[in-house]
């Protein structure tokens, strides 16, 4: 390898320590802000550490024009080009040789190279760049990596670098050491620009890239949410020879972004119109002047389409300070921002993990094994719920939400479960041609100027597009868009066949079928505009809709409410072939289910798909199994409080709560009220055995089925370390009364303690009880865990106090003495 060559960076002087820190440790968080020389540093500092052996560097890039340009500027280092020492890949393209030592890959490739070979085997170290973009797979890939460090790999280093971070919270998470980098960043001028009276963006723009030009020296960077808005203003803004514009986003040819990513040939000034891919890892010379819309596209889950989409949404404050600080790499310079100066942001970036559809996730966990890994935000529950549920009915997942085989072969796709279900399903070339251009339709924004609910429209305004006679209420552009995308995913797949130039409209939905399993929808039998889904809801069509009629749809699109949604898009359906497709999916059969309104069980003979009830008519008996299974399902919608709780059985449970939490080492069950409900087929059907109603379960068998989790050894235990009454000094024994979370509480009356000197004890002298100390008329006196410290300091004011008010009671001088009663004083003493 050629000697490196590096410009000054602010962060070399660090580097020494990082080298140290990683021969010590496995795991470090570096903090740099932009322009510290972090992302194309690093890697190459590590080249040299004696740990690396012949180990390959892996840097994980948030993005494909930086890892493409990190992976440049490196190679240009060393005096070689990308693919030699050092490489990258991306979607769709890599440049990488058995040379290759730093290897810049995107984030889903990460994934991929971690679930493929678990063990990294001729890798040395991953490193995350940029990790406070908080993308989903960026999180995923670094609880992967830490599972791998952990399980396989002691010897496998982990480097987390970010600009804007709270680095202090994540080393403590991930047990790592904090180094944090100087800077160098010149002053910069932050200025807000007003918008006048109803101004849209662009005349804002035009007035604010006009000053900024005659004010200011130097290139100009513009950030803009998206392509759409980028394209708006190239043709929008007129510069003449003031400056040339130049796009700069994640989809331009490698051409176009070299020319936004170096000085211009001719000496010109640049304004570079970019999207939120040029807030870090990319180097912009010459740039001193930024002007922000304050906007960016993010990715949040839409439940209409049942896909994580682009939303144009506000920034966050270290968002907005990032792009000012672009302005201020090589000398002093100014940020013009166009949103008003009490506008305030949110503080950091949202994490991805908290608001997009879960199910790639729930996928590639079910594929590792072990959902149990350590994120920096944990998935939320309910939304993994949820794709896991999906995924069991695209049978990615079995009943015991393991990934099956076809489950696998959706995650060698790359894409969305729902999208690459349908594509796997498609049979022949011509059916696989057709399910390119429905997933790209499906990705893509809309390509008709007008409402309409049938995706027939959609695809055929496309095919029409590829005859060279587009309809007037389609947008070009959008054609041409999903048509390229339909050609990338032909290509992808291999698939010779061209789309058809004509497909009926249950065509379409029978591939789209297989993408939307939950959103299979029949006819409501008394009101036609109603269709009931395979997933239990209901949903109603337009009025002027396209789709009337029809007794079978797939929707693509649902706009959710409370009652019924509303079908945005759907297709028509044939039922006799969902009944060749999906045969597991139809039921015939006894079903009992519980009444609310009745209070009471219903037996009926039933036809299904899925839960769309085709045919039900009144059974007899109920089935005593499907009987005790429908009670117990009832509780699950009623609650535990539907069943016929005692006061003893509930401290009963209370005890094992608070007893579990003290010893965990006994292995108590857990007796939760989540769990209780999740586990209720294992420990409350039995006890439904032979009843046809609630209340027909009585106290004793919901005793013995909630204890039914515990052997005689344990409850042995359970009344011996937490005790439901205590023999007080008086020789009474007064009851403890438990709550799960609290201290154990005894309420005694204070002469029953005398010559008692500390707090009494449970859970194997673990836990003291909270005294509750009484009057000899019940009333509390005082609360203490330190009965102690209450005969020393605070019993000669309760005496002083209560002596006259009870004379009949004794109130010694010496408690710590005298003996304890629960009587008063006989008569005349």
């Amino acid at each position: 390898m050629r000697a490196v060559t590096r410009p000054d960076f602010p962060i070399q002087p660090l580097l020494p320590e990082v080298l140290q820190s990683l021969e010590a440790r496995s795991r470090l968080v570096l903090e740099a802000p932009p322009g510290a020389g972090k992302t194309t540093q690093v890697p190459l500092a590590l080249l040299g550490a004696p740990w690396r052996g012949d180990g390959r560097i892996l840097m994980l890039e948030p993005r494909r024009v930086a890892a493409r340009a990190a992976a440049g500027f490196m190679a240009r280092q060393l005096g070689e080009q990308p693919g030699e020492t050092v490489g990258y890949r991306i979607r769709f393209e890599s440049k990488v040789s058995a040379r290759t030592r730093v290897e810049v890959v995107t984030e889903g490739i990460l994934t991929r190279m971690i679930q493929d070979d678990p063990t990294l085997e001729g890798v040395a170290a991953i490193v995350f760049d940029e990790f406070h973009e908080r993308h989903l797979a960026g999180d995923l890939g670094l609880a992967l990596a830490l599972d791998v460090q952990a399980q396989l790999r002691e010897d496998l280093r982990i480097v987390v670098m970010s600009a804007t971070l709270d680095g202090e919270s994540l080393a403590r998470l991930i047990d790592a050491p904090r180094l944090t980098s100087a800077g160098r960043a010149w002053p910069v001028q932050v200025s807000h620009f007003p918008a006048r009276r109803d101004e849209a963006w662009l005349p804002q723009l035009r007035r604010c890239l006009a000053e900024a030009l005659q004010k200011h020296p130097g290139d100009v960077l513009v950030f803009l949410p998206g392509q759409r808005e980028i394209a708006d203003a190239i043709a929008g803004l007129s510069l003449q020879d003031a400056a040339v514009l130049l796009p700069l986003h994640g989809d331009l040819p490698v051409d176009q972004q070299s020319a936004a990513l170096s000085p211009d040939a001719a000496g010109r000034r640049r304004v570079i119109l970019a999207t939120n891919v040029a807030e870090s890892s990319v180097t912009l010379p010459g740039v001193r002047v930024v002007i922000d819309l304050g906007l960016a596209r993010e990715p949040r889950y839409d439940p209409n389409s049942g896909f994580s989409r682009l939303e144009t949404v506000a920034i966050s404050q270290a968002s907005a300070d990032q792009r000012a600080g672009r302005a201020g790499r090589v000398a002093e310079g100014w940020a013009y921002r166009l949103w008003p100066q009490s506008q305030r942001l949110e503080p950091m970036r949202t994490p991805e993990i908290a608001q997009v559809e879960l199910a790639s996730l729930a996928l590639e966990l079910a594929a590792w094994g072990d959902a149990k890994l350590r994120f920096v935000d944990a998935p939320p529950g309910g939304a993994l719920a949820a794709a896991r549920e999906l995924l069991q009915r695209l049978g990615a997942l079995d009943d015991g939400q393991r990934i099956t085989a076809f489950g696998r072969g959706l995650l060698e796709l790359g894409t969305h479960p729902r999208l690459a279900a349908m594509l796997r399903a498609a049979r022949t070339p011509a059916d696989l041609a057709l399910a390119c251009d429905l997933a790209a339709l499906v990705e893509a924004r809309d390509v008709l100027r007008e409402r309409s609910d049938a995706l027939a429209a959609r695809w055929q305004a496309l095919a029409a597009f590829r005859a060279g006679r587009a309809p007037g209420n389609a947008n070009r552009s959008a054609l041409a868009a999903v048509d390229a995308a339909s050609k990338q995913w032909r290509r992808r797949l291999r698939c010779d066949a061209a789309p058809p130039a004509e497909a009926p409209a249950h065509r379409l939905g029978d591939l789209l079928a297989h993408a939307f399993p939950d959103r299979i929808a029949r006819q409501h039998p008394t009101d036609p505009r109603r269709y009931q889904l395979a997933n239990g809801r209901m949903a109603k069509l337009f009025d002027d809709t396209a789709l009337f009629g029809e007794p079978w749809l797939v929707a693509s699109e649902l706009r959710f409410d409370a009652r019924d949604s509303l079908l945005l898009r759907a297709a028509p359906v044939d039922e006799a072939w969902l009944e060749r497709e999906f045969p597991d999916r139809f039921f015939e059969g006894d079903v009992v289910r519980w009444d609310g309104e009745a209070r009471a069980l219903v037996s009926r003979r039933e036809r299904r798909f899925d839960r769309i009830t085709l045919e039900s008519r009144p059974a007899g008996r109920p089935d005593p199994a499907l009987a005790a299974q429908a009670l117990a399902d009832a509780v699950g919608e009623l609650g535990l409080d539907a069943l016929p709780w005692t006061e003893g059985l509930r401290q009963w449970r209370e005890r094992v709560r608070c007893l579990r939490e003290w010893l965990p080492e006994l292995g108590l069950p857990d007796l939760s009220d989540e769990q209780l409900l999740a586990t209720r087929d294992q420990w409350l059907r039995p006890a439904f055995s032979g009843k046809t109603r609630l209340d027909a379960l009585s106290e004793e068998e919901l005793g013995e089925a909630l204890k039914s989790g515990m052997d005689w050894a344990l409850r042995q235990k359970l009344d011996v370390l937490a005790p439901r009454r205590i023999t007080v000094p008086s020789g009474q024994d007064r009851p403890v009364t438990y709550q799960h979370g609290q201290p154990p509480v005894l309420a005694v009356k204070l002469q029953e303690l005398f010559g008692l000197a500390d707090t009494p004890r449970i859970g194997d002298g673990r836990v003291p009880v909270l005294l509750h100390l009484l009057s000899p008329g019940g009333k509390p006196l005082q609360v203490t865990q330190d009965l102690r410290s209450f005969w020393a300091n605070t019993y000669p004011e309760v005496k002083k106090e209560m002596k006259g008010r009870y004379p009949r009671h004794p109130w010694p001088d010496d408690p710590w003495t005298a003996t304890a009663t629960h009587r008063a004083k006989p008569r005349g003493t």
